[in-house]
């Protein structure tokens, strides 16, 4: 997720012990039937969507508030691509589909296919993209169980599910997000976006499948250092495409190939591409990669680390060896998915989301120890 530019002290992650978990299927997987069997595409042709006074037909997705709740999902730094197109309504290409989700009244979330050409392959598209096969309320039970202030928060910020990201498109987008803030970010991932396939407006937003490999080679550092990225930036991204294409099998099957390491392996594997720290490789692991246990290091994290886990690391520097601890004692804390928890406990410190908080919220308990 997104920090914002910290004040001082570097920004590093680290790495614990615990091996990958295997992701654990729930029975809302098996509602994966086909819609139909003929394929549709819904516009003949990308261009704008068309706009028209009836209100749109809500497909359901049959989980509640407790599995998913898109504002604290969507607007919270996991992904930079998804747009606000009406009230708790988000609207984002997946792959060559774009959709749109909204919480509905009875707390429901309910998906609209504004174009695609295989309705069956989108809907398996977004139950994947929305991580449809970890039960959320059963984590946070576990994690309930065993932390009071997590309990506490949890009342009030359910539904803060952590995306399982197509890993170029992850990659990309956080190495945009390093030592940056969400409104230029947001910026540098529209800009590179367009170098992808148009296909459709909605809502006054363009929407593009997300660029192929083969296409972003052809972005050269000038065009990005012009469009704002900075030298550093235009130098990793350009860097970073031109190392994926070195790899055996080609830099996207590589990419997916990290899913089945444990999380030193694909910790190391990100870090080998340019401009891809320590702490963002954590993030890249943890929203495209599999990796439930990746924890993203930074100073945000720490003063919650130091405040509720080890407060006797309060007052120290941000060293490597200090993030590897913190990252362990989120790890000892809360298991196999402890990136699921810290997503949380991050997402209550943002401003945006403190205001959602009883006022006592900052004297709420401290974990169990």
């Amino acid at each position: 997720m997104k920090r914002p530019k910290a004040a001082s002290g570097p920004s590093t992650s680290s790495l614990p012990s615990t091996p990958p978990p295997t992701r654990q299927p729930l029975p809302l997987t098996k509602q994966l039937r086909p819609i139909s069997k003929k394929a549709r595409n819904i516009l003949q042709s990308p261009q704008p969507l068309p706009t028209s006074t009836k209100p749109i037909a809500w497909t359901p997705l049959k989980i509640n508030k407790s599995e998913l709740y898109l504002p604290l999902t969507f607007p919270t730094g996991q992904t930079f691509r998804w747009k606000q197109t009406g009230l708790l309504q988000y609207t984002g290409a997946i792959g060559p589909h774009i959709i749109s989700l909204k919480q509905l009244e009875d707390d429901d979330v309910g998906y609209f296919l504004h174009f695609t050409e295989d309705e069956d392959t989108a809907r398996i598209d977004l139950f994947d993209f929305l991580n449809m096969g970890i039960s959320l309320s059963e984590l946070w039970k576990g994690f309930k169980g065993c932390d009071e202030r997590f309990a506490q928060l949890a009342g009030f910020l359910e539904g803060a599910r952590v995306l399982r990201q197509d890993p170029l498109e992850c990659l990309i987008q956080f190495i945009c997000s390093s030592n940056n803030n969400i409104q230029r970010i947001t910026k540098m991932v529209d800009f590179i976006s367009r170098k992808g396939k148009f296909l459709g407006c909605f809502e006054g937003f363009d929407f593009f499948e997300f660029p192929k490999l083969d296409s972003l080679v052809l972005v050269s550092e000038t065009e990005l250092r012009e469009a704002g990225f900075g030298y550093s930036r235009a130098k990793y991204i350009v860097g970073t495409v031109a190392a994926l294409q070195s790899k055996p099998g080609g830099g996207v099957e590589w990419l997916y190939s990290l899913r089945q390491l444990d999380l030193q392996g694909a910790i190391d594997g990100l870090s080998s591409l340019p401009g891809v720290g320590p702490k963002v490789a954590a993030c890249i692991a943890l929203f495209s990669l599999d990796q439930h246990h990746a924890i993203p290091v930074d100073t945000h994290v720490w003063k919650i680390a130091t405040q509720y886990l080890v407060p006797e690391l309060a007052g120290t520097r941000l060293t490597p060896k200090i993030c590897s601890r913190v990252a362990d004692a989120f790890v000892s804390k809360y298991g196999k998915y402890a990136g699921w928890a810290q997503t949380l406990l991050f997402i209550a410190e943002l401003p945006s989301q403190k205001a959602m908080l009883p006022s006592s919220s900052s004297k709420l308990g401290g974990t169990k120890q």
